[in-house]
């Protein structure tokens, strides 16, 4: 077991490696090599599910020397938390492979990048090492860079460059924390997480937290995205080819949301509780505002984008809550939006691919002319406003419960951030009018339904979003024990 989470890490590297390697005429049996080995990665994650004890803290831990002169360790260990983004990562990446099964621009260079992309979020969730951690973190933005900038739409070489600009002035002063925070554990200098956690504990960071958390937050807000370091997201969605978009939605936005349940509130509990209400209040405007933009879109793929500006503002409002039920809500959210999202973005891409157009005016009748896509697309715009029995509900409900619970978060937040509930209702249900009912539009007239290999990639997001929705525990068994452990950190704090 201690070598498995290095295997579930790398093995798409060695994708990366024998698809780079095939000569031009053979560029397309890549997607044969992306599709086999991300199998074999979601077989290797459900066996860890399987088998993994929800009161047993971090488990399959590999720890050995990477840089012993600094104290750089190779060390990798999941619990309840990082398992369940890990499944998420792995899952949608092997979907974001079969959904890209068309692909015939460069195809040997684009499976390179979407498996270099899985490298590192992979690593991201399961590295117990900062300096690791930074590494992975890194290492996604070159992959999510090409993706956009070599398969993109017509701005996609402005898109791809102020993704990679923000997201890299970010990451600066993040890693500006942790050498910081090298520098001040104590005698024995440590980038180990939990090593850094029991330093905290013993007051080594006293008196600098506010400045180190501030450097942490702009690492990860950027990430997130919250308001308002947001305006890449919309214009990196909006070019990026489908694939890349349900990776950006479904699994880089949680990196950010990760840092912060990760390493900055059981590292820095004092300035985490200190920053709580403007971090609470970020929130609730990243709710409202992204809910209300929604309205205004023309097209479908930046409405969706714009909601999950609204939707990681409730992840954010769960942490900013520093309570059980709120910390519980901000990884369903965060699960369920991977899950949500990255359905809306495939049945945009599937609409898209038939149509050649986004436009919310071009669209409608899509239930007349091709009712599966057409239902399947009402399915998840109703899992995404939080239907109740479906996934979206369950963070939501959670979130809010956990800020009207804190003692951080003033009430009046959590009331603001209720009616963002019902602007999603709002603008959701606005798009499944005008795109899903109604006579078929010209543009719609004349395509096809959803085939069979459509169908294999969106049923396994459909099924766990009524599984998770109605049956809350598949989720919450495994991130409710490290939940607590976080709590448990943050009320030592007076």
């Amino acid at each position: 077991m201690s070598y498995l989470l290095t295997t579930i890490v790398f093995l798409p590297l060695a994708a990366a490696v024998i698809c780079a390697m095939l000569p031009k005429d053979l560029a397309g049996a890549a997607k044969w090599v992306a599709a086999t080995v991300m199998a074999f990665d979601v077989t290797l994650v459900g066996w860890l599910l399987a088998t993994f004890d929800v009161r047993g803290g971090v488990q399959a831990v590999v720890d050995i020397p990477w840089v012993p002169q600094i104290a750089i360790r190779y060390h990798l260990g999941a619990d309840g938390i990082s398992l369940a983004m890990l499944a998420l990562s792995a899952l949608l990446g092997l979907i974001a492979v079969v959904a890209s099964w068309k692909m015939d621009k460069s195809p040997g260079t684009y499976f390179v990048m979407l498996m270099l992309l899985q490298v590192g979020m992979n690593g991201v969730f399961v590295a117990l090492d900062l300096v690791l951690f930074y590494v992975f973190w890194e290492l996604v933005l070159v992959p999510m860079y090409f993706l956009i900038a070599m398969w993109g739409g017509e701005r996609r070489s402005y898109a791809s460059l102020k993704f990679f600009l923000y997201t890299l002035a970010g990451s600066v002063f993040m890693l500006v924390g942790i050498i910081a925070l090298y520098l001040y554990s104590g005698p024995n200098n440590t980038f180990d997480i939990a090593e850094l956690v029991r330093a905290s504990a013993g007051g080594a960071f006293n008196g600098i937290q506010g400045w180190l958390f501030l450097a942490f937050f702009l690492g990860f807000a950027v990430k997130v995205p919250i308001w308002p370091l947001h305006t890449w997201l919309p214009d990196a969605h909006v070019e990026a080819p489908t694939a890349a978009s349900v990776l950006l939605a479904g699994v880089l936005l949680k990196m950010g949301t990760y840092g912060f349940i990760r390493i900055a509130l059981p590292i820095l509990p004092v300035a985490a509780k200190a920053w709580a209400p403007w971090i609470a209040a970020l929130a609730v405007i990243s709710i409202v505002y992204g809910a209300s933009v929604a309205f205004a879109q023309t097209d479908v793929k930046k409405l969706i984008a714009y909601s999950s500006v609204s939707h990681m503002g409730f992840v954010m409002l769960g942490i900013a809550s520093g309570t059980a039920a709120g910390l519980d809500g901000a990884v369903a959210v965060m699960v369920s939006h991977g899950l949500v999202t990255g359905l809306l973005f495939l049945m945009v891409g599937m609409v898209y691919e038939r149509t050649h157009t986004r436009q919310i005016a071009e669209l409608s009748g899509l239930s007349s002319q091709v009712p599966a896509i057409g239902g399947i697309l009402a399915f998840a715009s109703f899992a995404s406003l939080g239907l109740p029995g479906l996934s979206g509900f369950v963070g939501e409900f959670l979130s809010l419960l956990g800020s009207w619970q804190s003692t951080l978060v003033p009430h009046w937040m959590t009331v603001v951030a209720a009616v963002g509930v019902m602007l999603a209702a709002a603008y959701m249900l606005w798009m499944v009018q005008r795109v899903v009912l109604g006579e078929a539009s010209e543009a719609v007239s004349r395509i096809s339904d959803i085939t069979a290999r459509e169908v294999a990639y969106v049923l396994p997001l459909i099924g766990l979003t009524v599984l998770v929705g109605v049956y809350w525990n598949s989720l919450l068994r495994f991130v409710d024990p490290a939940v607590q452990g976080i709590v448990t950190i943050l009320a030592r704090v007076v």
